[in-house]
């Protein structure tokens, strides 16, 4: 199956998840968006390494900023 990724698409939520996500704090939910930050970051970076090894972090910092901005180019 082939997923694609459109703006304009809504994604629901599981009822039971929905009920998960109103028992959590403020401060709970501010906390798992860290998390997926952190995690998507690290992500990101460990792709930009693999693809250009000979960068230095200076060059991986900037190509890491710029993708998770949205840069396409």
């Amino acid at each position: 199956m082939k997923w694609r990724l459109d703006a304009g698409q809504i994604e629901v939520l599981d009822d039971a998840m929905v009920e998960v996500l109103r028992k959590k704090t403020p401060a709970e939910r501010v906390e798992m968006i860290s998390a997926a930050h952190r995690t998507a970051r690290g992500l990101v970076e460990g792709g930009v390494r693999d693809q250009y090894p000979s960068w230095d972090d200076e060059q991986v910092e900037a190509e890491v900023r710029r993708r998770l901005l949205g840069g396409t180019e």
